[in-house]
């Protein structure tokens, strides 16, 4: 079992920064690809970023490219999301993942693990 734990959600303004960051603990977890989720109110929970466990390959929405950067640090048990330039769009709880498997999908469906997500608010 992985129990994962985001953190560093909360309000900026626009075209601020934030950094996420999600704590996993349990099974071994240099292995497993993570990825990064988001919601916003009366959407369906949409991909933003993933990581694989082994090399470090990562894959990102289109809304997220050149935006946002996903990282890990294994010795930390520890997965980032750096977002910048942020707008009132980005606005959503966020949402932290981990996949058994050590390649990326964008498919929440192949996720084994959840969060329990932190809010991003965006003001305009």
């Amino acid at each position: 079992q992985v129990q994962l734990v985001e953190s560093g959600g909360g309000l900026v303004q626009a075209g601020g920064s934030l950094r996420l960051s999600c704590a996993a603990s349990g099974r071994p977890f240099s292995t497993y690809a993570m990825g990064w989720f988001r919601q916003a109110p009366g959407k369906e929970r949409a991909f933003v970023a993933a990581i694989t466990g082994i090399g470090g390959r990562t894959d990102y929405a289109d809304s997220a490219k050149g935006r946002f950067t996903i990282s890990r640090d294994s010795a930390k048990n520890t997965v980032y999301l750096q977002m910048s330039s942020l707008n009132s769009e980005d606005t959503a709880v966020y949402y932290c993942a981990a996949r058994r498997l050590s390649t990326i999908t964008s498919s929440r469906d192949e996720y084994n693990y959840w969060g329990q997500g932190t809010q991003v608010t965006v003001s305009s």
